[in-house]
Parts: structure tokens; sequence; C-alpha cells
């Protein structure tokens, strides 16, 4: 697998790369780097665990917690959960370490391990690191009362709803809304928050069995929810993906509202509330230059940071600005979570339906989406798309000709073999023109 922490923690196809064995060996490792970093010092260590419903969560789970256990580490169990409130709520019922098992937006088959230090935020890079060299160590564990307790947690559901509840400006009243949970975490959570704020909820891909996770809903498959949206005649309609750290959403009229639609809408009303930090928020490059363009007329500065919601909070994190996010529904809104969270990220969007009183379609119109066309060029030699001299000549004579009304990003891909080109312009006709000569350079330079 190379190195086994991404962006996003440990990943792969589970019982295959992600093996029972080595989900307690990685949970060894961790405890013991943790302690030897002093993160438990003067006293028991305590970790929270939760998972998504996928069925190979149910044996990972068991795996994580022996491993914790095992290491003399406390562990409660939090069942299934969102990861934004995983990362929750290891700060706030003060563990030492929080461990989610989730492969996000992908298929059932797939599941990660991420891990969370006690302030709710994915372990540094270097700690990582250090988890992975200590894998397979020699090490002498605890016995007799050395060993860590396992209890299962109660009320966790409700603690994490109380405090989305408190973030919250406006009621949601009069509002009616589809929720696609994807088959996912947020079956329980979801429905419970925007009922509970006072919108109409209408349910979907809320009956999780272990494999239909993701399945043909959520955020990733929106055809579902727009078909609700439209039956019902609901307001909007809220789409989760499997860990519910994403948000996309859906017109009264079944459009797609996207995450840089939604951080431009939340962007403008946060700032409204004089509580946009620096008037500032962070996106990545993949970000569509209508968002940016927005942006920078409403006076609002854009940081943009590499893919990956890791990236993004870093940014935040290092400049002091409180919302950022990616085109993927990544929303990291650092006033009230560590984290993407889904569930917040739609709870704010409709209570800025609600504040202000107009349809969804009408705020998204704050930013024109310009076309953009991404083509995944396969075959070629990825380490030498950011050196080659060919492709930064082509790069730059399509940049000069596509001028203010366009954007050329050539970017090798992190986990695969392949180098994405993608083009934005004020046609998609024009967009796909460029993007595909583009591709032809990338296949004779780099071939």
């Amino acid at each position: 697998m190379g190195r086994l922490f991404g962006t996003d923690g440990v990943r792969g196809l589970a019982n295959r790369d992600l093996t029972a064995r080595l989900a307690m060996d990685l949970s060894v490792a961790a405890a013991r780097v943790l302690g030897e970093e002093g993160a438990f010092k003067g006293h028991r260590p305590l970790a929270v665990v939760g998972r998504d419903p996928r069925a190979s969560g149910e044996f990972l789970e068991a795996a994580v917690v022996a491993g914790l256990a095992s290491a003399g580490v406390e562990v409660l169990r939090l069942g299934v959960l969102p990861t934004p409130a995983v990362a929750y709520l290891t700060h706030a019922l003060d563990a030492d370490l929080g461990v989610m098992l989730s492969a996000s937006h992908n298929p059932a088959p797939d599941n990660g391990i991420k891990f969370f230090d006690r302030s709710g935020y994915k372990l540094p890079d270097g700690i990582e690191d250090r988890i992975e060299a200590s894998l397979g160590a020699e090490w002498e564990p605890p016995t007799g009362a050395g060993v860590g307790r396992v209890r299962e947690a109660h009320g966790a559901v409700e603690q994490y709803v109380a405090h989305l509840m408190t973030t919250l400006p406006v009621s949601l009243d009069g509002l009616r809304v589809v929720v696609d949970c994807a088959n996912g975490a947020s079956s329980d959570v979801a429905p419970e928050a925007l009922r509970r704020a006072g919108a109409e909820v209408i349910t979907i891909g809320a009956a999780p069995d272990g494999l239909n996770i993701n399945s043909g809903c959520g955020s990733t498959h929106l055809e579902a929810l727009q078909r609700a949206v439209r039956e019902h005649g609901a307001d909007a309609g809220i789409a989760n993906d499997g860990d519910a750290d994403r948000c996309l959403a859906v017109t009264a009229s079944g459009d797609v509202v996207d995450g840089d639609q939604i951080m431009a809408i939340l962007a403008l009303d946060l700032r409204e509330a004089g509580a946009l930090a620096a008037d500032t928020v962070v996106a990545t490059v993949m970000s569509n230059l209508g968002f940016k363009l927005a942006m920078r007329e409403a006076g609002i500065t854009v940081v943009e940071t590499a893919v990956g919601d890791r990236y993004v909070l870093e940014a935040m994190k290092d400049g002091g600005f409180g919302f950022g996010g990616e085109q993927s529904g990544h929303v990291i809104m650092l006033d009230h979570a560590t984290t993407g969270d889904g569930v917040l990220t739609g709870l704010h969007l409709l209570a800025a339906m609600a504040r202000r009183g107009r349809p969804l379609d009408e705020l998204a119109k704050v930013m024109t989406r310009l076309p953009q066309v991404l083509i995944n060029v396969r075959g070629v030699d990825r380490a030498r798309a950011k050196t080659s001299p060919e492709l930064a000549a082509a790069v730059a004579a399509a940049e000069a000709d596509l001028g203010d009304t366009g954007r050329v990003l050539i970017r090798p891909s992190g986990t695969e073999p392949m180098v994405r080109v993608m083009v934005e312009a004020e046609s998609h006709d024009r967009a796909q023109s460029v993007a595909e000569h583009l591709v032809g350079v990338v296949q004779a330079a780099l071939g």
C-alpha cells in the first residue's frame, strides 16, 4: 500500500488491505506513540471509538478496541456516528484519543481508520509517521489491572445533536426538507437534528444494512434526492456521504448546489453576521473560478490550498481563519467543529434560507459556476507533470488564451498513476477543446 497514512487516515479494501491484524496493530502503535509523546502523562488514557455502518466496521471496531485495551487504554464505544461527531465527542468527553472507522464516500467493501487527538483534530503527519514506523515493534504489554477496560457509550447521539442545536442562529420552522443519509452514519443523526431545528423532514437513504452505504444515494449519487425533492414539493434537499463529513444540496426545482456554492452562501451569511474571521475563506485549487470571482466581488479574500480537507484545515489554523472547505462538500466551520461536518453544514445552509427568507436557488446565484472539464490521463509519468517544459509551455499558452475568463490546472494524482487535467472556460465547448488539447500534450510529453 506504500505509505499507510493518506490525507484522510488509513484506507483500503477491508480484509485485504485493511485487515483486523493491521487495525489492531495500528491501535497499539497509536497508543504507544501518544504515550511516548506525553499525551497520557499523569492519568489513565481514554479513547472513544466510532464507526459508520459498513459490515466490515464490526470486525474492525473489535480489532481497534482490542488493540487499545491491550495497550492499557480505557475504551468507550460510541457505535455508529458521523466522523465529525466522533471528533466532537473526543474533546467533549475529555478523551485522549478518538478513532473513526469509515471510508467516507467510498463503496461498502472499502473501509478506513482515522485518529483524532484530544482536541478533536486529525493527528499531525509527524505523529502518523511515527505510528506507522512503530508497527510490529517489540513492546511489553500490560497485564492484570494494567489492561484497559471497555464500556459502551450512552447518549452519544443526543449529546452530538444537542451540540448542533447550540450553533443555529434561527429556527427552521416552515421549511420542508428532504435529507439523504447515504445509508450511512448520519441515518439517525441528520433527521433528528433537522426535526429538532424545526424543519419538516422527509428522509431517504436512511436504512443501512452494512452493504448499501453510498450505493445509489448520498452526496455521490444525487438523482434520488432530486426526485424526492420534486415529488414532495420540498424547499430543499440535503445529501451527506457515508460518514457525513460532506454536504451537497438540491434546490426546490432539483438543481444541484455544490460545495463551492454552499461555501459562497455561508461566507456571505457569516460576514453579514460579523462572524467571518478576517473576511477570508480557505478553499482548494479545485474550487470553481466562479466561486473565486464571486468572493472577490464581495470583498472576501480566498486563500488557496492543495486538494484535501487536511490542507484546508491546516491553512485555517495557521492563518487564524474560521471558515473553509472543498467543492466536494467538505465544509469546515471552526467555530463549531474541528473537521468537515455535513449535518452542521446542512443546518446552517437551511438557516441562511430561513434568515433571509429566500429560496435556495436564489441564494445560489451569488456565484456563477464556470463550465469545468476534468479529464484523467492514465498511463503517463505523473512524477514529471510539474517539471516538463513542454507541458509548462502549453499550460502558459492556454492560460494566456483564456485570460480572466478561464483557468487551467494540471495536477498529478496523489494516489493513482495518472495526471488530472482541469480546464474552466466561459463555455463547456471551449473548456472541452482546451482540455483535450492539453491531454494530447500530457500524453506526448509524459507518455
